[in-house]
């Protein structure tokens, strides 16, 4: 099986934030990433301690959001380098990883 180096890239943002439509369009309509997706929790926290959920009873608006894509090393490193003046220190991780190609 042949394989592609890329970098995986993982933004963690809460729907409160309000930056996921402005994230989506800069990646989707200047940075040109081949494909993202989103994911939504159902519970998390982060730096502040506070437990963002939904329950039966509740429809939280805060809750967690991934936002995951992965392209070229190089074009990561340009991307990222973007992002990193609207999304907070520590939201954005990074790792090496391998696509199969035919």
């Amino acid at each position: 099986m042949n394989h592609r180096q890329v970098t995986m890239v993982r933004i963690y943002l809460t729907e409160g934030e309000a930056q996921l439509d402005t994230l989506m369009r800069r990646l989707h309509d200047w940075e040109k990433a081949s494909g993202v997706t989103v994911f939504r929790g159902i519970s998390g926290f982060g730096e502040s301690g506070e437990i963002h959920h939904s329950g039966l009873l509740d429809l939280s608006l805060n809750l967690p959001v991934v936002v995951e894509f992965f392209d070229t090393p190089e074009k990561v490193e340009a991307i990222v380098e973007h992002l990193n003046e609207f999304i907070k220190p520590g939201h954005i991780v990074t790792w090496d990883a391998r696509v199969n190609i035919q």
